[in-house]
């Protein structure tokens, strides 16, 4: 009896587990990621001097796209994982097109700038760093630079054999509907349906919206029977997985995770808020999780005015991305700000966070906030 392909296999061992209920649409999903995974993976290595005079061709990528909920993340998270090959990035698609621009410009404004194409100077160090599989979530485009980029961009990207694998809420000829000059753009869905194959992950249910469904996401008090509520939330959220550390990029260095599994972080307010972290670090972690859990916020008095601040910070970023929160809290909410220093920022805080516990806010999906400049 043959084995399962690895995503699959994954994706069957946390049914098997109960972390998620097995749904067709899903598993069909993990079938097309098998797909790319198992023609990556077949790719030997060429002779020596070919790589100098063949034109590498791409292993054909794959456009997920389905409704928020749907488990495109999750999915997403088991490719990656299984994929054998070292030259893999996985990175959201505004974080991406905001680094493209960052180098474009930093070239322009260099002595090479002048007279060199600025797209050829941002592919050639990806391609030099050996990369051969980018994968890209929520790609969605809005902002006209990066429409009129985009062609261009994957274009070389492409030539050079690097294939795309790539998450979205819509439908490839639906990106950058009634945007600015959109015949412009068009060129560019015609190569990305040409190099991915265009898959619909039509899953019935919203399971992020299932997990929250009636639960309290807030605890107040300290002490283990408020720790056993956060750690009953924790489980609920993760379908039962109790997460492993890990870590998250952010500037060129680690940010460390005490606990992640099935797109969501666990925290400690210190590992957050009393930590040389800024609004930057916050954004990233806001990209890489749907769910957050920070245990022991404590009350905070002038004594803790950096700590607040950060606090502030945290939560402005995960409330304009709809990242879903559940948090332990020492004292309520309206008793949190006791410095008067940031007493007027915190008091839009606090109506963040008292909405951030309601169903609404809990039934909808991520919001496509800007990623970090």
């Amino acid at each position: 009896m043959t084995s399962a392909p690895p995503v699959s296999a994954a994706y069957d061992d946390l049914a098997k587990r109960g972390v998620l209920t097995p749904d067709p649409a899903q598993r069909q999903a993990a079938q097309h990621l098998d797909a790319v995974l198992q023609a990556l993976a077949a790719e030997q290595p060429k002779g020596l001097f070919s790589k100098f005079f063949d034109k590498p061709e791409p292993v054909r990528g794959l456009y997920l796209h389905g409704e928020v909920g749907r488990g495109k993340t999750m999915l997403m998270d088991l490719f990656f994982a299984a994929v054998p090959i070292r030259g893999k990035r996985r990175v959201h698609f505004h974080e991406f097109m905001d680094e493209m621009h960052a180098g474009m410009a930093a070239f322009r404004q260099s002595d090479k700038g002048r007279d060199s194409d600025p797209v050829e100077a941002v592919v050639k160090p990806i391609i030099r760093s050996g990369l051969r599989l980018l994968c890209l979530d929520e790609f969605h485009v809005h902002d006209i630079t990066n429409a009129m980029l985009l062609y261009r961009l994957f274009d070389k990207l492409f030539a050079q054999g690097v294939t795309l694998v790539a998450t979205s809420n819509v439908v490839p000829d639906e990106l950058y509907k009634d945007g600015l000059n959109r015949q412009l753009f068009l060129p560019f869905i015609e190569l990305l349906k040409q190099h991915c194959v265009v898959a619909s992950l039509a899953a019935e249910r919203d399971y992020r919206r299932m997990k929250f469904a009636g639960q309290q996401v807030y605890a107040f008090g300290t002490g283990p029977e408020v720790r056993a509520e956060m750690d009953r939330l924790w489980l609920r959220i993760t379908g039962g997985e109790q997460g492993m550390p890990g870590t998250v990029t952010s500037i060129g260095r680690e940010i460390a995770v005490p606990q992640m599994a099935m797109g969501a972080a666990r925290f400690g307010f210190a590992d957050l808020c009393e930590k040389p972290l800024g609004s930057r670090d916050f954004v990233r972690i806001a990209h890489q999780f749907d769910s957050v859990v920070i245990d022991d916020v404590p009350q905070m008095d002038r004594t803790r005015s950096d700590a607040a601040k950060r606090f502030i910070l945290l939560i402005d970023n995960l409330y304009d991305r709809g990242v879903k929160l559940g948090a332990s809290f020492a004292v309520p909410l309206e008793q949190l700000g006791k410095d008067d220093r940031t007493a007027f920022e915190f008091q839009r805080t606090i109506s963040r966070l008292d909405e951030m516990r309601s169903e609404d806010y809990l039934g909808k999906g991520l919001r496509d906030a800007p990623a970090a400049s």
